[in-house]
């Protein structure tokens, strides 16, 4: 089997962990981020991360933490075959010679390049994902944003390709994906190679145990949403913002807009629940990538 193909499956194993162990954290998040702001008064739907929860299953039960989940379950595969194999032939171009390590700033480069791949994957999945997460906290609460209900990955992508302009309107948000992917790539990948290196005592990495590629892979997701998280927020309520009545002209308007009526703060919405998902999610996800590209040779 050529590297290609072991990146490629070893990726798609580890893409799979990654969204079992994190998506109900993503769910919270997407939640907290797209409720509406509450007028003068009155108080947000959600008081918190752990409130979200608990409405979430009293309203829906347990399966409502995982709503969302057939888009990214249907592409993971792809999404994060794309990302280790782009990271893999890209280490190739950079390395001196075969098979030597790679400093951490080349890892940078690495994970920015492979964030510019698969942000064309991330962002129809992520509309997908983040209208059917969204619905649900914005349902009832007299905004006309997303009033249509969905009844599943399929049924958004048939309504949006119908109604929102056709494939153009899969990639609404491309712009905040894009600023959200390449340096968050790049820092997750440069600190996953940075910590690697730190517990092994040198470049040479190959000899450490599952432990130490849980802690590497836990700092390395918690990297990627510290360094891009108000990015993600603008993307998410762009992604669920209505075509026919827009809230948002853009990318910069909608930071403009959030920062200038909820503050600083209004940035940072859901940001406990993807921590807490990034450090799980994230080990699990490169700990599955690295036994399985080790089984495989």
């Amino acid at each position: 089997m050529g590297d290609v193909a072991k990146d490629l499956t070893a990726g798609t194993i580890g893409g799979a962990a990654q969204l079992i162990c994190g998506h109900p954290f993503d769910t919270i998040k997407v939640k907290l981020q797209s409720q509406p702001t509450p007028l003068p008064g009155q108080v947000p739907k959600y008081a918190g991360a752990i409130d979200a929860v608990k409405q979430t299953i009293a309203a829906e039960g347990p399966r409502g933490l995982y709503k969302g989940m057939g888009a990214p379950l249907a592409t993971v595969a792809a999404f994060n075959a794309v990302l280790f194999s782009v990271r893999g032939q890209l280490e190739a171009l950079l390395r001196s010679e075969p098979g030597a390590p790679l400093t951490v700033n080349q890892q940078i480069v690495c994970g920015a390049g492979a964030g510019v791949a698969v942000s064309i994957l991330a962002c129809p999945t992520e509309l997908v994902k983040c209208r059917l997460q969204a619905q649900s906290a914005l349902a009832g609460s007299g905004v006309a944003t997303l009033a249509v209900k969905y009844g599943g990955p399929m049924d958004v992508a048939r309504q949006v390709l119908r109604s929102e302009g056709g494939v153009k309107g899969l990639f609404k948000g491309l712009v905040p994906t894009m600023a959200r992917e390449i340096p968050g790539n790049a820092a997750m990948f440069g600190v996953y190679e940075a910590t690697k290196q730190l517990l092994a005592g040198g470049r040479d990495t190959s000899g450490l145990g599952r432990g130490s590629l849980v802690v590497a892979g836990g700092l390395a997701g918690a990297s990627f949403w510290f360094m891009v998280y108000p990015t993600d927020v603008v993307k998410s309520v762009i992604q669920v913002d209505d075509y026919k009545n827009p809230k948002f002209s853009g990318t910069i308007d909608a930071f403009r807009k959030i920062r200038a009526t909820e503050g600083v703060k209004g940035l940072y919405k859901g940001f406990g629940p993807a921590m807490a998902r990034s450090v799980p999610a994230n080990a699990a996800c490169f700990l599955a990538y690295e036994m399985t590209r080790s089984a495989l040779g």
